[in-house]
C-alpha cells in the first residue's frame, strides 16, 4: 500500500508489496515555511496508528539526509518524524535518501536548476556536493527492504552542483529535458 501521490509514491507502484505501507506523503519542500504542512505530516503518521480490526503492516518512512548535517525547519521536523516512528511503530523501515532526479517536484534542486537553464534565468551555483539518486537505483533498494526494522540511507551519486548544472546544460542541449513550469523555490537540504 502506498500513502501519498508525489514523484516518489508514483514510483514505488512499480515496487509496492502487500506486506509494506509505504508513507511518502511527507513535506516534500525542504524550504517549506508552512507549520501546517509539518503538521499535516505528523497527523496523517499517527493516524496511521488507528488500525481497527488488523494488524499493521510494516511501515516504509521516506527522510532525508539533510538530518545529519542541518538544523532547518525541514532537517528538524525529519528528525523528529523519526524518533515519532521508533517510538511508536512496532515495524518500519526508514529511508534517508539524497535528492531525486525525476518527476516534476518544482522544489527538487534537478527540477529548479533546470528551469531557470531553459527560461535563461540566474541563479547562484554555490561551491558544494548534493546526492542525486536515480530513480533505478531508487526501485533497487526499495526491492530489498527487508522484514525487520531498519534504517538505510540512499545518497545516489555525490556531485558539485556545478556538475549537475553541467549536465542539465549538456541534456538541455541535447533535448532531453521535458519542458515544465518555473516557481521559485529550491529543495536544497533533501540530501
Amino acid at each position: 500500500m502506498i500513502i501519498g501521490n508525489g514523484d516518489i509514491a508514483k514510483a514505488l507502484k512499480e515496487v509496492d508489496r502487500d506486506d509494506l505501507l509505504f508513507f511518502a506523503s511527507g513535506v516534500s519542500n525542504s524550504q517549506e515555511k508552512r507549520e501546517s504542512e509539518y503538521k499535516r505530516e505528523f497527523n496523517l503518521l499517527n493516524s496511521l496508528l488507528i488500525n481497527p480490526g488488523g494488524k499493521l503492516k510494516h511501515l516504509v518512512y521516506f527522510s532525508s539526509l539533510a538530518i545529519f548535517y542541518s538544523d532547518t525547519r525541514y532537517a528538524v521536523h525529519k528528525r523528529t518524524m523519526e524518533l515519532a516512528i521508533k517510538e511508536r511503530f512496532w515495524h518500519y523501515t526508514i529511508i534517508r535518501l539524497g535528492n531525486i532526479s525525476w518527476g516534476d517536484n518544482q522544489h527538487t534542486i534537478i527540477n529548479f536548476l533546470r528551469n531557470k537553464i531553459k527560461n535563461g534565468e540566474p541563479y547562484k551555483i554555490k561551491d558544494e556536493y548534493r546526492y542525486i539518486i536515480e530513480e533505478d537505483e531508487f526501485l533497487h533498494w526499495m526491492r530489498l527492504i527487508p522484514v525487520w526494522n531498519c534504517e538505510m540511507n540512499i545518497p545516489g551519486k555525490m556531485m558539485k552542483v556545478k556538475e549537475i548544472v553541467q549536465g542539465l546544460e549538456e541534456a538541455l542541449k541535447l533535448g532531453y529535458c521535458a519542458e515544465e513550469d518555473d516557481e521559485e523555490g529550491i529543495g536544497y537540504e533533501h540530501a
